[in-house]
């Protein structure tokens, strides 16, 4: 039977990303619905990783992170949009995932942050696009936040209780879906 427990993947690997200050109040929201979660920053990829030869064999730190994804019940990406998409790490990182197993039938959320007044719409839209190509099963409830640079104080904490009250909603949801998935 798979785990439950639900992998965060906080899209970007710039450093002190919004991105990953909203991971880990997700992370927070799971913990306080009950449901084991962990925060996977896309800093974590290895350097090696962005050598040609890392498609054919993996650095041993690549392999690290295929397992935590492929034993994770289910993948919560938190993508911040760049440039009206999300950031080509974020698919250099799905690229690198074993196929088809990474994803096949994995439950998967998508919360999107941004500058800009539709908090990511495009990026998660376009991920719900590689992610259904891939088999994934995805959750429909899906958190947007605008004007990111506004929301989050200076300790990485929501100022906005309506967002922050839907991420709440979104993690208890998507942690039922997941046991409901896969079969527990």
């Amino acid at each position: 039977m798979p785990s439950n427990t639900i992998l965060i993947v906080s899209g970007t690997n710039r450093p002190d990303s919004n991105a990953m200050k909203v991971s880990r109040i997700v992370e927070s929201h799971y913990k306080a619905a009950g449901a084991s979660a962990s925060t996977l920053s896309l800093t974590e990829l290895p350097r090696e990783v962005f050598e040609g030869a890392a498609y054919a064999v993996k650095p041993p730190a690549m392999v690290a992170i295929q397992q935590r994804v492929l034993d994770a019940g289910g993948l919560h990406v938190v993508t911040p949009e760049y440039n009206g998409s999300f950031p080509g790490v974020l698919k250099y990182f799905i690229d690198m995932l074993k196929f088809p197993e990474s994803f096949d039938r994995k439950p998967v959320a998508f919360t999107g942050e941004a500058a800009g007044v539709w908090g990511a719409l495009r990026s998660v839209e376009q991920l719900q696009m590689i992610f259904g190509y891939r088999n994934a099963h995805l959750y429909p409830d899906r958190v947007f936040i605008p004007g990111i640079g506004q929301k989050l104080d200076a300790n990485g904490k929501l100022t906005d209780a309506e967002i922050d009250g839907r991420l709440a909603i979104q993690a208890a949801g998507f942690a039922a879906f997941v046991k409901t998935v896969n079969g527990s």
